[in-house]
């Protein structure tokens, strides 16, 4: 009767965003426009005041959505920053809505920054919100296994009275599904301008992508007299690290592109014209710039951790050491390896990620949707 009636009316679905950065939005808006067939209400926060965010979400929301919260929906669908627990207290009749989460990372494998206080509420709060859904999806199994075995870290420490079968439970009502590649992300390979080695760093200028690494990298390749041009690109910040100024002064005399790129057309022509895009990241749950590069025609250049071990073969990958000298001379010899083929004209192609896109996935996405649905 339920699927009956859901075919006759449009399903509609609640969808919670309560920490909406960019990968979030990136999957939020990518989910809506992939079914569009569904009725979808939207509610989201702005990516700030991370503390108040996580903890605040329910309260913002069971006051401010009360109304919008309280229509009657077939589905709710959230984020892994929801308060999810406390925001079903808080209003009721979310409670009887099947429920699913989607997470984009999670908080016992974010690399802390020396400004962040250490503590354990936010790794608490993802335990309860994965707890109060009837279904958990992570974008790649690297997320999921440090999410299960953080979370089965921290409940040995705790005193007492802790269940049990608390993991048991959260590997049982999870599982993977990665955030798709819209179709707009696939292009043709352009060429460039010259023959030199074109190489791509496109992340958030932030402590946890190890910017320190790629510039060190990229002192050893100059003193290989390599041709090569560096292209800098991804958000900044007020407090993005120092090496950032530094290195474009350092560096001048190698940099193509230096910053943001407002014009999405023009970040797409750049991406299809370089040859490389690198990681240095401590920290990428996915790595949806890097797949993004690879889907125009960037060869990958990853470290050995990470999400990148399931996502890229060995052969695009570097030696990762916990070590900024060693993991920079692993990068730099990997560039020259390809500087090399570049400069006899045989550059393999990149690797295949049409397997990510929204084309190829939304079957799986339509299936967990639908089946958690029904068993409302």
């Amino acid at each position: 009767m339920k699927t009956r009636q859901m075919k006759e009316s449009r399903m509609k679905i609640l969808l919670l965003s309560a920490y909406d950065a960019m990968s979030h939005g990136y999957w939020r808006k990518g989910l809506v426009n992939a079914f569009p067939e569904y009725d979808w209400t939207v509610l989201t926060l702005p990516p700030r005041y991370f503390s108040w965010r996580l903890r605040g979400n329910s309260l913002s929301w069971a006051w401010g959505e009360r109304e919008t919260l309280e229509a009657d929906y077939d589905l709710l669908i959230c984020t892994s920053m929801t308060d999810l627990s406390a925001l079903k207290g808080m209003v009721p009749s979310l409670a009887a809505i099947p429920t699913l989460c989607y997470f984009h990372e999670n908080q016992f494998a974010y690399p802390a920054s020396a400004n962040q206080s250490q503590t354990v509420e936010p790794q608490i709060l993802n335990i309860y919100t994965a707890l109060a859904a009837d279904h958990v999806l992570f974008n790649t199994a690297y997320n999921r296994h440090t999410f299960l075995e953080g979370a089965k870290a921290l409940l040995r420490k705790l005193p007492d009275h802790v269940p049990a079968n608390v993991i048991e439970q959260l590997e049982r009502i999870s599982s993977v599904l990665p955030v798709p590649l819209p179709e707009k992300v696939f292009q043709n390979k352009g060429e460039s301008s010259d023959s030199c080695l074109h190489i791509l760093w496109n992340h958030r200028w932030e402590y946890d992508k190890a910017p320190e690494r790629l510039f060190k990298a990229i002192e050893l390749l100059e003193q290989k007299n390599t041709d090569f041009k560096l292209h800098v690109v991804g958000q900044g910040f007020r407090n993005s690290p120092a090496v950032f100024a530094a290195a474009r002064e350092q560096y001048a005399d190698v940099i193509g592109h230096w910053g943001y790129v407002d014009s999405e057309a023009e970040y797409r022509r750049l991406l299809s014209t370089c040859d490389l895009v690198i990681s240095t990241a401590i920290h990428d749950f996915q790595g949806i710039a890097v797949l993004e590069a690879v889907a125009a025609g960037c060869l990958p250049v990853v470290p050995d951790r990470l999400a990148y071990k399931e996502l890229f073969a060995n052969r695009f990958r570097y030696e990762s050491y916990n070590d900024l000298e060693l993991e920079s001379k692993a990068l730099a010899e990997k560039l020259f390896e390809y500087s090399v083929m570049k400069e006899e004209g045989w550059l393999p192609e990149a690797p295949s990620v049409s397997g990510l896109s929204w084309s190829s996935l939304r079957a799986c996405y339509d299936q967990r949707i639908t089946e958690l649905a029904e068993k409302g």
